[in-house]
């Protein structure tokens, strides 16, 4: 069976320094010598295509046969070529497979840091239509929130966290993607065992920056659209070890258009080496808890200040207690974007 799944969940890069006129634009810098960059908090829509098609699942065709598993291919798996053709999306995938009918086709597969070459031969389903036994998918968008923006380099940082697929778990491999301005319409109210959701209005669509990569740390890219990004100021960056239990406030758009700041507490720091989850906090502040009941899908990025200083980025919600959630450090978060 050959079919497509879109579905869309971030979960949500490493960014080269900027070039103009052929010379690399530092960042900005506290005359201090600090590295101040601007928290956002500003909600955006996010769209990510992959570098060709990723199988999520493998399925069985007429007569309980299926040519994926057959072939050896896997959950996870990133088909690129087919026969030496790059493919570009699902519909490409689709059109070179009845083109070539039900003769063996030879794949190329990114498994992990490994590229594997293996034959296939489709199957010719009772509808006519030729298939490989494999779910695939070749896109994901969704609502997201930028942490900071660097004003030196118009580079932006965003979730905190990679964009990883739904069936698979595995981090969505790159070929291009944008981030869009978006309004914020409605939420989702978190409770105990469901996590609450933004929802954003994508109805009138307008690309304001590039996405060039997306790792385990967050999502990284360039505002294209300086307009896009409000004047505000910059804060010095702040270095693991300063960072420490106690009052905080986050940055986050949950109605419209509009970021406010809003009273957290940190509860608890943890080893740098735990990934996306370097501090635990809660949500303190009245308004936010009646608007979302804490933390929801859409807030990944949320930017942490502390002390005048940028610490970190909201990134996973704590399913039983939605007022609780993890966070990164801002250096773990910049050391990912390269």
């Amino acid at each position: 069976m050959y079919e497509t799944r879109k579905k869309h969940r971030f979960a949500a890069a490493v960014f080269s320094a900027l070039l103009c006129l052929g010379l690399c634009i530092p960042p900005a810098w506290a005359a201090d010598g600090e590295q101040t960059l601007i928290p956002l908090g500003k909600a955006v829509g996010i769209k990510l295509f992959a570098d060709g098609v990723l199988v999520v699942e493998l399925s069985q065709l007429d007569g309980g046969v299926s040519p994926a598993k057959t072939c050896g291919l896997k959950e996870g798996d990133l088909i690129v070529r087919i026969n030496d053709e790059k493919i570009q999306s699902t519909e490409h995938l689709q059109a070179v497979l009845q083109a070539n009918g039900e003769a063996p086709m030879q794949l190329e597969i990114k498994r992990g840091s490994a590229v594997l070459h293996e034959e296939i031969t489709p199957v010719r389903c009772g509808d006519g239509v030729y298939r490989l036994g494999a779910w695939i998918r070749d896109s994901m968008a969704g609502v997201g929130t930028l942490t900071y923006y660097d004003p030196a380099t118009a580079q932006y940082g965003a979730l905190g966290h990679g964009i990883t697929d739904v069936d698979t778990a595995k981090l969505m491999p790159l070929a291009s993607g944008s981030i869009m301005e978006t309004t914020v319409k409605a939420v989702r109210k978190g409770a105990e065992g469901s996590p609450g959701e933004l929802k954003g209005d994508f109805s009138v669509q307008r690309d304001v920056g590039t996405l060039q990569a997306n790792t385990d740390g967050g999502i990284f890219g360039t505002v294209s659209d300086a307009d896009f990004v409000p004047t505000a100021k910059a804060y010095p960056v702040a270095e693991n070890g300063e960072i420490h239990t106690g009052a905080a406030t986050i940055l986050a758009t949950v109605s419209g258009d509009v970021t406010q700041e809003y009273a957290v507490e940190i509860l608890r720091l943890y080893p740098e080496n735990r990934a996306t989850r370097n501090l635990l906090l809660r949500v303190t502040d009245p308004q936010l808890l009646e608007t979302t009941g804490g933390i929801v899908q859409g807030m990944s990025g949320s930017p942490i200040l502390q002390d005048g200083k940028i610490i970190g980025a909201v990134t996973h919600v704590l399913l039983n207690d939605p007022t609780r959630g993890y966070g990164i450090f801002i250096e773990n978060m910049m050391d990912a974007a390269g």
